[in-house]
């Protein structure tokens, strides 16, 4: 199967008139469709440019795009203004709401013996492969898969396969594909592109999916010399060599390598873009490899005002937090409720420490007494903004007034930092 588009380097800086371009040009080979399906990310995938993507998509189709379903996974809805400042082009009758826990079936099961090679004998059932019921029954001939390609900590590089089966996808593949990621570790896994879930994803979408008329369109995002953000790569096709080749610039734009590992690194959170530790702790997720042991990381968070996005999830975070494998791998053995919730439990061993590093939360709406239950340090928002200054800071090395010096990350989703003797 064909890729439609392609284009990328680390230099190069696509503009809307650019992707208008390779948009319609894609989709004049795609040949005539007459009911269209968009499946983009939600407001926390803001960076992407999935927005403007969906919205010239609706150029294109017109009337003949019918849905647009955000792949929000276990993320809550989009709230209208989250909606208008994502999608402003498009009529908001066309948005649909993912329901991960009631409104997807099971079109296949990945076998067992499939899984077990896969993972390496880390997860021994057969996986199921589930989609919201719009794909599977909508009765499209196009369905448009949008997003970026980016190191990701379950499954190695975000997006491709990835958007469909976990991001529209039900409780059962979400749990269990996010345990597995975190049983077979992140730092195995971050930046590649040939991960266990992926192979096991790939099988799923292989054998099950043939009726299923996906299209990818996949970007990679990288920074511009003043910090703006630029689109270094565009790639629209309906097979694995797109991922691969956004997977390979991705890693040339979005890694960055440091001979030496910062004692502390502070971590500025978008509030509207991360309202949860749930989608916070990528601070957390993306710094792990770079961060020295012994050492601190201060995440400045103004939105954070829960931990999980669903409820269930938020109460099990609160309940068992963020206390390192050995003792969430024992809370899974021995207790009811965390067996069941399995992206929670992966969610809970993302986002600690192992105890290599203190970690200081810096909330904008919860409480001193909430941080410190789920095993992180509390940090005072207003002190902590006014001594870093995060928003007039650049991206990098920086030596304060009294001489402590940081590495500062302005959104820790662009990417992912590692110290170069940690990669072996």
């Amino acid at each position: 199967m064909p890729t439609f588009f392609a284009q990328g380097s680390p230099t190069t800086d696509l503009g809307h008139d650019d992707l208008r371009a390779a948009m319609f040009s894609a989709f004049e080979k795609l040949g005539p469709r007459r009911k269209v399906l968009a499946l983009p990310p939600d407001i926390t995938r803001v960076n992407s440019m999935a927005g403007p993507l969906t919205c010239l998509s609706y150029d294109y189709f017109g009337d003949r795009l019918t849905d647009v379903m955000p792949a929000l996974g276990t993320h809550a809805p989009m709230t209208n203004g989250q909606i208008e400042r994502m999608f402003p082009a498009l009529p908001r009758c066309l948005i649909r709401d993912h329901d991960w826990r009631n409104d997807v079936l099971t079109i296949g099961e990945v076998p067992a013996d499939f899984v077990r090679q896969a993972t390496e004998g880390i997860w021994i059932r057969p996986w199921p492969a589930q989609l919201n019921r719009l794909i599977w029954e909508g009765g499209h001939d196009l369905i448009l898969s949008i997003g970026q390609v980016v190191p990701h900590e379950v499954i190695g590089m975000a997006n491709y396969n990835k958007n469909v089966f976990i991001g529209t996808g039900g409780t059962e593949g979400i749990n269990e594909s996010h345990f597995i990621g975190a049983a077979y570790g992140m730092e195995r896994m971050m930046g590649r592109a040939d991960t266990p879930l992926r192979r096991i994803l790939n099988y799923a979408q292989d054998h099950f999916c043939s009726k299923v008329p996906l299209v990818y369109v996949l970007t990679v995002i990288g920074p511009r010399d003043d910090g703006s953000l630029a689109i270094r790569g565009l790639y629209i096709g309906s097979d694995v060599d797109c991922f691969h080749a956004a997977s390979e610039l991705s890693l040339k734009v979005n890694f960055t390598v440091l001979d030496e590992a910062p004692k502390k690194i502070v971590v500025y959170l978008d509030p509207e873009e991360f309202p949860s530790t749930w989608l916070g702790n990528k601070a957390i997720y993306r710094t792990r490899m770079a961060i020295a042991d012994g050492g601190e990381l201060v995440v400045l968070a103004p939105g954070v005002k829960t931990f999980g996005e669903d409820p269930q999830i938020d109460a099990l975070i609160r309940k068992y937090g963020y206390t390192g494998t050995p003792r969430v791998m024992q809370f899974v053995r021995e207790t009811e409720d965390l067996p069941k919730n399995l992206s929670a439990a992966a969610h809970l061993i993302h986002g600690s420490s192992e105890g290599r590093f203190r970690i200081i939360y810096c909330p904008g709406h919860l409480s001193r007494e909430e941080i410190e239950s789920v095993g992180f340090g509390y940090g005072d928002l207003d002190a902590m903004l006014n001594r870093y200054a995060p928003r007039s800071r650049r991206d990098g090395w920086a030596t304060l007034p009294d001489g402590e010096r940081i590495f500062f990350i302005g959104n820790p989703a662009l990417g992912l930092w590692a110290q170069r003797e940690r990669l072996g």
